[in-house]
């Protein structure tokens, strides 16, 4: 090649390089430990990571059990990506554990690397919400959240702090582009996500601010993964023994994903894995959900689309990433 045109090649090279979108910042929100599709589900975002589709801005929990945080070390350690911000509730909130008779949440902060000693050590998971979200361009960072709304709420009524002078509801206005939830039972249900905390999800459904895109509990129900993944021959991988531990009790098929397909949705968006019924949901008291299709409503219910099976081996491909 002449020097001029190396000269060229390099420029355009050059300038097409810095015209490349830069990926989407995303936090990750999980009530980890109840169920464990929530670390298949943290899985994918590594994977997505790894391929340049996300950032991970932070990865904080919305369950009070002291064993979340430390398992969301270790997997976040165990995909090269140990010093991912991490945050905790420290209003009021829920606190729940495995109901497996082999605790998987005390295994892997035994058997794998991680620097947080329990939840409680955390910082708040609002302020981390807050510092992340002031430093981001406007309207770029997605939010998904596979568990209580507990820290939403606490963001959303957030007032001014050192780190923005903008309240909660306009720092989120200002940053977010969209939240993605595994939350509600469509067109009507009880779901768990919802009902733990029932106040703050009636809170967030009610008053957020940008569009809610809403991955119910049919979605995931009918979508199993793992079977594959407790096959690979990869050892001391913290997602296969999660699931292997969790499978030996149970789900011999395979485990529901309903984290998953709000995680995939969040960072892929929902063409062409699902149709879509824009609308309007609302949370009673009890945390039972209503919904009601409406063309200029500002959340967005995920449908059925792909075959079930379809979906989880794309989900299950994600699952089976080894760190770089």
């Amino acid at each position: 090649m002449k020097p001029n045109r190396m000269f060229l090649f390099l420029t355009l090279s050059c300038l097409l390089a810095s015209c490349s979108p830069k990926p989407a910042g995303l936090i990750f929100d999980t009530d980890l430990g109840p169920d464990y599709d929530d670390v298949g589900a943290l899985a994918l975002l590594h994977a997505l990571a790894d391929s340049g589709q996300v950032r991970l801005l932070a990865t904080v929990s919305s369950n009070k059990d002291e064993r979340v945080v430390p398992c969301i070390e270790v997997i976040n350690t165990y995909f090269g990506r140990p010093d991912i911000p991490l945050g905790a509730p420290k209003s009021a909130g829920v606190s729940l554990t495995s109901g497996h008779k082999v605790k998987w949440t005390d295994v892997l902060p035994e058997k794998y690397p991680h620097h947080t000693a329990k939840t409680s050590d955390a910082p708040d998971a609002v302020q981390i919400y807050r510092q992340i979200l002031s430093k981001q361009p406007d309207k770029s960072v997605v939010i998904c959240t596979v568990g209580f709304f507990t820290n939403l709420k606490d963001l959303l009524l957030s007032g001014a702090d050192k780190y923005s002078p903008l309240t909660g509801k306009e720092l989120i206005e200002k940053k977010v582009k969209r939240l993605v939830s595994m939350a509600g039972w469509f067109p009507e249900g009880r779901e768990y996500n919802v009902y733990c905390d029932a106040p703050a999800s009636a809170v967030v459904v009610r008053d957020w601010p940008t569009e809610i895109v809403l991955s119910g509990f049919e979605i995931g129900n009918e979508i199993l993964t793992g079977k594959q993944l407790v096959q690979m021959p990869a050892k001391n991988n913290p997602v296969k023994e999660t699931y292997e531990l969790c499978f030996a009790e149970g789900d011999p098929d395979g485990r529901m994903s309903w984290d998953l397909t709000a995680a995939l949705v969040a960072v892929k968006g929902y063409e062409p894995y699902f149709l879509s019924e824009r609308g309007t949901m609302s949370v009673n008291e009890d945390g039972y959900n209503n919904w009601t299709p409406s063309a200029d409503g500002t959340h967005v219910r995920l449908i059925a689309k792909l075959p079930p099976a379809q979906l989880a081996a794309i989900l299950e491909t994600y699952m089976m990433h080894q760190p770089k």
